[in-house]
């Protein structure tokens, strides 16, 4: 068992049996009353964000979850397929549990699986990677009724905005955190 001291950003917390991501810790001590620790909690199986307040010196159960670098081989029908740099074993994941990182998953990309128990939890992108665009219409130049933008399908069949200028083939850099278009690889 932990204390409230313990908790600092990242840390993975076991609350009520639900494993939850520190995204944000504060530690406050007003002039009047005890000191208290308020957080912010992303559980790590729905993704839904909660504001928890502690007791300071309250106990916590601290979890350990490691993260392993592997790369992306291939997708079956009902599962992604990834291999572990570290001792070449394959990781098999449910598309709930890669969730929306499969938008941006191509061949040979390096990803981090996040594990507890030895029992994968999620994947944890790269913040930005290279993705061709297999179809787009080609942009009308006095077309600025949309912002200068138009969709465009990805290598992974993910849409998203982009430039006029960018035509089928181009290999784009795209923001895994937001889906946005950055710029041209």
């Amino acid at each position: 068992m932990a204390s409230t001291s313990d908790i600092r950003n990242g840390v993975v917390l076991n609350i009520n049996g639900q494993l939850n991501t520190v995204i944000e810790f504060q530690h406050v001590k007003p002039g009047k009353g005890g000191a208290f620790v308020r957080t912010k909690l992303k559980n790590i199986l729905t993704g839904k964000v909660v504001d928890k307040t502690f007791n300071a010196g309250a106990s916590v159960v601290l979890e350990n979850v490691d993260r392993r670098d592997c790369t992306y081989l291939y997708r079956d029908a009902d599962s992604f397929v990834f291999m572990d740099l570290a001792d070449y074993d394959q990781i098999r994941l449910t598309a709930s549990q890669v969730a929306s990182a499969a938008n941006y998953l191509s061949d040979n990309q390096k990803v981090v699986i996040a594990t507890h128990n030895n029992a994968p939890l999620y994947v944890d992108l790269p913040p930005s990677v290279v993705l061709a665009v297999t179809h787009t219409e080609p942009g009308v130049q006095a077309d600025r009724s949309t912002g200068g933008t138009k969709p465009a399908t990805l290598e992974t069949g993910y849409q998203i905005q982009v430039p006029l200028f960018i035509t089928v083939g181009t290999r784009i850099r795209v923001d895994t955190r937001t889906g946005a278009y950055i710029g041209k690889a």
